[in-house]
């Protein structure tokens, strides 16, 4: 098994069809040329004599051929967060060397006197590609080759080293996507940076489908919304900070006047129900999937499809209607177990830790080795519970639980009530120190614009949907919450505010 199997069926059905396009200054490949400049770049990459292929760069062509050029050299693909400063950039790079890496040409003279980085720009890259005089030697297909390394946000200590195999990428592409499946006029908009493991399966499920993949560098609501409509998207995945922007710029129009945008996808981070419901009122004619999954899963393992989507919007059944918060059921061939602090399965409706268990989990680190068990579940370190009928529904993680005079209270049960007020549009809860109880419930809160609240209603608010222990013995008011530009909300940022360290 090999991601490059993917391109090459793509490829026996698709040769001259363009496969992928910048935004930025309309420089497109089509499904040959991706084919003939991985090949190349794949060479290119062997003869330098490096261990790892890297790329330091926001969504560009560099992206796929070197996705793809990576798999067919037999090195691992380690895209890296151009967003980190140059100490934790520089700490990465460390770990990977000797490494090729494919960079922006304003850093590239950063890395160009050291012994233990080929580097190139991406102009560079591109441009040696073409024309096509040789190619490596036919990829591997060792199943258990390492396909992508991808490293965490290490919010609570140095990044972890994920280890995604080429079994487990293409397992999860085969378990989910149909093969040669797009028309020729379909095109995915992808905006997510090329370090999340959104980015990396968008390339690899659009290609796999056929389907033509526009890249957007920089993401902002304006950008995204003009693309998308002169581009004709059909398809696109954003993380709900992202959704929260485009539904504010489209404020005051009755439609997102985008009939041609047929599925829109969102995931990783929690989506605010209003956001999510004016989103669908902008959008009538989008299919809506909420996405859930992990690095180290190889993404998606659970879905919200859009019929449910429509179901639970229209439904007067509390327990329906409550799904539209859910990340749906397992995608076929992944199974989801919610246990105890013990490891024993718990019932229907009782909170504990995910576990995941299917072909494309790794569970993997590197340096640390599988944290799978025997029977190959991995625990997901997230807290949830599913329904009677299987929906799963997340609390955050297991991290973030409050724990007050010895009862677990869940940050995301109580921000679910405090998104359904009128004024909210956003909020977080944390747990701060109390010397009676150990910890206090502590929430920020972002009111809608011209919306307003006070400390006392909110807490009567909640008082009034759930348990006295539940209400917030604290609440600031913010004009946005800290999130991750992959739509992470930053609770340890917030924490250390409400406590002014």
């Amino acid at each position: 098994m090999n991601i490059m199997m993917l391109l090459e069926m793509a490829n026996s059905v698709f040769a001259d069809r363009v496969a992928f396009t910048n935004s930025d200054d309309g420089a497109s490949i089509t499904y040959q040329e991706l084919f003939d400049s991985s090949g190349k770049a794949a060479l290119t990459a062997q003869t330098s004599g490096s261990s790892h292929f890297a790329i330091l760069d926001v969504n560009s062509l560099a992206m796929p051929v070197g996705l793809f050029g990576s798999a067919w050299a037999g090195l691992p693909f380690v895209p890296l967060n151009y967003r980190l400063t140059g100490s934790e950039i520089d700490a990465l790079l460390a770990r990977i060397t000797p490494a090729y890496l494919v960079t922006q040409e304003d850093r590239a003279t950063t890395y160009s006197d050291r012994s233990d980085i080929t580097v190139v720009t991406r102009k560079q890259f591109l441009s040696q590609l073409i024309p096509v005089s040789e190619q490596a030697d036919p990829w591997s297909m060792d199943p258990d080759d390492v396909a992508v390394l991808l490293f965490t946000s290490g919010t609570t200590g140095e990044p972890k080293a994920a280890v995604l195999r080429q079994k487990h990428m293409v397992s999860y592409i085969l378990g989910s996507v149909e093969f040669a499946s797009a028309t020729e006029d379909e095109a995915a908009l992808v905006c997510v940076p090329p370090y999340h493991i959104a980015g990396i399966t968008a390339v690899l499920s659009s290609v796999y489908s056929g389907r033509r993949v526009v890249q957007l560098a920089n993401f902002t609501a304006d950008a995204w919304v003009e693309l998308a409509r002169s581009e004709r998207i059909t398809t696109a995945f954003v993380v709900p900070t992202m959704l929260a922007r485009i539904v504010d710029s489209l404020e005051g129009q009755s439609s997102a006047d985008m009939p041609h945008l047929a599925s829109l996808s969102y995931g990783g981070g929690k989506m605010p129900l209003s956001v999510l419901e004016r989103a669908m009122e902008l959008f009538p004619e989008t299919d809506f999937t909420n996405a859930y999954g992990l690095t180290e899963t190889s993404s998606t393992i659970s879905i919200l499809g859009p019929e449910e989507h429509r179901e639970a919007m229209t439904s007067d059944d509390f327990y329906v209607r409550r799904r539209l918060v859910s990340v749906g059921v397992p995608l076929p061939g992944v199974e989801i177990e919610i246990r105890d602090p013990d490891g024993k399965p718990l019932p229907a409706d009782d909170s504990g830790e995910i576990y995941v268990r299917g072909e494309q989990v790794s569970g993997e680190y590197r340096g640390l080795g599988s944290l799978t068990d025997d029977e190959g579940w991995f625990p997901t370190r997230d807290r949830g519970y599913t329904d009677t009928e299987g929906y799963l529904f997340l609390e955050g993680r297991l991290d973030d639980v409050i724990v007050r005079g010895g009862e677990n209270l869940s940050p995301g049960e109580i921000e679910d009530v405090l998104l359904q007020h009128e004024a909210v549009a956003d909020v977080a809860v944390v747990g701060i120190p109390d010397e009676q109880w150990g910890e206090a419930v502590a929430a920020v809160i972002v009111l809608k614009q011209g919306k307003q609240a006070t400390e006392d209603e909110l807490q009567n608010w909640v008082k009034g949907e759930m348990r006295s222990s539940r209400v917030p013995q604290v609440i600031n008011f913010k004009d946005e919450l800290p999130y991750t530009a992959t739509g992470k909300l930053l609770r340890r940022e917030i924490r250390s505010e409400l406590l002014g360290t």
